[in-house]
């Protein structure tokens, strides 16, 4: 059956789409499903209890992701996850589960972020400004000028949080 008219292009148009991996149909924000995660399986947003530092650059973010990763590959064994910054202002932060001992699941990644937290606030910058019992690891990243946080075990979950 041929389709004619109109419908003809935009029927072309449909299934070159539908052809796209998931990403590309979805536009910038999920490009790195598929590559760094698999497909997004859960989504939240959280609202930080601070604003941007007027300071936070892309830079900035890129140094806060290295830093992080220098500490870890100084240690004697190797890193449980990794931790880049993506995006056109390293405005993303995504941690990936490394290995067998990386976290399997979405309650263990919760976990890894409690963890975090807890060196978040030994971070000078939260005891500048007192909020060192107060700010999460979340917060903080806020704070530097992250605006989305993706945690997978890089096998069978992805789970994104919007930093408001």
């Amino acid at each position: 059956m041929r389709v004619g008219g109109l419908f003809g292009p935009l029927a072309a148009l449909l299934l070159c789409l539908a052809a796209l991996p998931v990403w590309a149909q979805a536009g910038d924000d999920s490009r790195h499903a598929g590559y760094y995660y698999p497909p997004l399986s859960s989504t939240e947003a959280y609202t930080a209890r601070g604003t941007v530092l007027p300071q936070a650059t892309r830079e900035t973010r890129l140094a806060f992701v290295t830093g992080l990763t220098q500490q870890q590959m100084t240690r004697p064994y190797p890193p449980n996850f990794a931790i880049f910054a993506k995006g056109e202002d390293a405005e993303k932060m995504i941690i990936v589960a490394m290995g067998d001992q990386g976290f399997r699941g979405l309650f263990q990644g919760r976990a890894l972020l409690a963890q975090l937290t807890a060196v978040a606030r030994t971070s000078q910058l939260l005891r500048d400004f007192a909020v060192e019992d107060l700010f999460t690891f979340l917060d903080l990243i806020r704070l530097l000028g992250y605006s989305q946080l993706t945690i997978s075990d890089g096998e069978t979950f992805a789970h994104q949080i919007e930093l408001k």
